[in-house]
């Protein structure tokens, strides 16, 4: 037997048995869109024409009850409305799913509740109604302050509506989010730089700052524009991450940048491997139960998915997930985070030991990818910024 397949047996060997299971957060899909974005991958439709809001509504409440028994006693700590564009939804739409939740599930009286919106002026009108029915966190989807970008983004909302929505969040909210692109087409490093410049003149308390990346099955994808190469992409990361720390934002997550105590609780969790339910079209599922965990993925279209609800069926797909698979996981979400994590938190998340993925740290840290003590494991400078070769080393033949 070889040492690799010995390794494998030792992972296999280690039967999953947890003494506490993680916490547990609530994610909410929205599919609609008005338009299509052409950098998007995201299960999300363009609703042409007005979209039956009280019928998914009506499903999302149906798909929760079915999920209880997998979730019984559970408390969750977070909510997230993502999209799609969940701002589509009225306020009174809002009102009622969250009225659903905190009737049926144990919901922390400090749970953060994030709901994903457009800056554009229809959506904006409905902050206050947002506000009105439990939201507690607003996240943007700005991507520049360009209107020549924004365009080549396929945005539908111009610099000024963008402007205005925030002014308008921020009377509703004090907890922000402003999604921001670089590396967009035809731009340079000052235009990137000013984008990052005008967010912060508005003070949101937290700001995601994505590199651009032409996803497969996108239009993107299929027709490519014209993008700044990987050192002006690499200038604009590294001046981006310089301006925000001089304005006192934490990077502490790939691409998110905070203020004190304002990460995103419910962004952690998965970073840390915790577990969520997602319900409606196309969400998914990590759960974990005393002997195993499990994936879900509802059925992506939105009619499809209602039908399947109606019938009682909403998950398409279900597997267990195998020990083997488990470091990989576990390591593909927390080494994004920048200050790593507790060497504790593999045993608390995984119910695997240490032990079993020592080659791999070894050959992380090794390559100067990896920082490790006998208290934390994090990601080196090189391997925040070579992220993907770090994840290679903890991928197994099986994977």
């Amino acid at each position: 037997m070889t040492i690799h397949s010995l390794h494998l047996h030792s992972l296999k060997a280690q039967a999953v048995s947890f003494q506490a299971l993680p916490p547990l957060s609530l994610y909410i899909h929205i599919p609609w869109c008005v338009r299509k974005c052409p950098y998007c991958d995201f299960n999300s439709h363009e609703a042409r024409t007005a979209f039956p809001e009280r019928e998914y509504v009506a499903a999302l409440v149906r798909d929760l009850e079915m999920a209880l028994p997998q979730i019984w006693g559970r408390k969750v700590y977070t909510v997230f409305f993502g999209g799609g564009t969940p701002s589509l939804l009225s306020g009174d739409a809002v009102g009622e799913i969250l009225r659903q939740v905190k009737m049926l599930l144990p919901l922390s009286h400090d749970a953060e509740i994030t709901l994903e919106a457009n800056p554009g002026t229809v959506e904006a009108e409905k902050f206050a109604m947002f506000r009105d029915a439990g939201v507690n966190r607003l996240s943007l989807g700005i991507q520049s302050f360009n209107d020549a970008h924004l365009r080549a983004l396929g945005r539908i909302h111009s610099a000024d509506e963008a402007g205005h929505a925030i002014d308008i969040a921020r009377r509703h909210f004090d907890n922000i989010n402003l999604d921001l692109m670089y590396a967009l087409p035809s731009q340079t490093l000052e235009q990137a730089l000013q984008d990052v410049r005008t967010a912060l003149s508005f003070a949101p308390q937290h700001l995601s700052c994505y590199h651009l990346t032409l996803e497969p099955n996108t239009l993107f994808h299929r027709n490519p524009p014209s993008l700044p190469d990987d050192d002006a992409s690499s200038d604009m990361q590294q001046q981006i991450e310089a301006l925000l720390a001089d304005n006192g934002y934490q990077h502490y997550e790939t691409s998110a940048f905070a203020l004190a105590n304002r990460r995103a609780k419910h962004n952690l969790n998965y970073w840390k491997f915790g577990d969520y339910l997602g319900i409606g079209a196309g969400a998914h599922s990590k759960l974990s139960f005393p002997d195993k965990v499990i994936r879900q993925a509802r059925y992506k279209q939105p009619q499809a998915y209602m039908q399947q609800v109606m019938q009682g069926a909403p998950i398409q797909t279900e597997h267990e997930v195998g020990t083997s698979e488990l470091p990989f996981e576990f390591m593909m979400n927390a080494l994004r985070l920048n200050q790593g994590f507790d060497s504790a938190l593999f045993n608390e998340r995984t119910s695997l030991s240490l032990l079993g993925i020592q080659r791999e740290l070894a050959e992380a840290a090794q390559r100067g990818l990896l920082f490790r003590d006998h208290q934390r494991i994090a990601p080196t400078l090189l391997g925040q910024r070579f992220l993907n070769d770090l994840l290679e080393i903890f991928l197994t033949s099986e994977n």
